[in-house]
């Protein structure tokens, strides 16, 4: 069964308790459906398993079948510069059918980011290699398409909907 290489670290977004015994990393795409299906499943086991559980975001993004996938992640990694990276994550996700390069700033202003200093970072050749670092560990981990999810380091296999199975044991 593949691990995660690299395990969670000071550079990867991470949401939740740092003591928590569940770590789930998510390798995605902010354009591909089943991930943002896999968003809500996401949401709704950080309700359920609340302090157990730690989430991570990794930046897969499948440029070439998804137009906007690298866009969206750059735009992201640009939110996470003003510490807002949950935020725009779960706007892309939310408002994912719209997707395009004018929704990114208007998301960007509505999550109350500085527009100017967004678009200035989007450009930025240190967040795209950012986006490109996690998509490598992404190939070294095993990963062949979005969602992928690991769980405590190992690759989980199963349905993403059928997560919370593999959470209880």
């Amino acid at each position: 069964m593949p691990t995660l290489i690299p395990p969670v670290n000071a550079l990867d977004h991470v949401l939740g308790a740092p003591d928590a015994t569940i770590e789930l990393v998510e390798y995605g795409d902010f354009q591909c459906p089943f991930c943002r299906e896999a968003f809500f499943v996401v949401k709704e086991l950080q309700e359920r398993f609340a302090r157990q559980l730690r989430f991570v975001f990794r930046n897969f993004p499948l440029s070439e079948a998804h137009e906007y996938a690298m866009d969206a992640a750059l735009a992201a990694e640009a939110a996470a510069k003003q510490n807002r990276f949950w935020e725009m994550h779960d706007a892309i996700y939310n408002r994912q059918p719209e997707l395009n390069e004018a929704l990114l700033l208007t998301l960007a202003k509505e999550v109350g980011l500085d527009l100017q200093r967004f678009t200035e970072d989007m450009e930025a050749p240190k967040l795209l290699s950012r986006v490109e670092a996690d998509f490598e560990s992404g190939v070294r981990s095993g990963v062949n398409g979005t969602p992928t999810f690991y769980v405590n380091g190992k690759r989980y296999n199963g349905d993403y909907r059928e997560l919370s199975s593999v959470l209880v044991k």
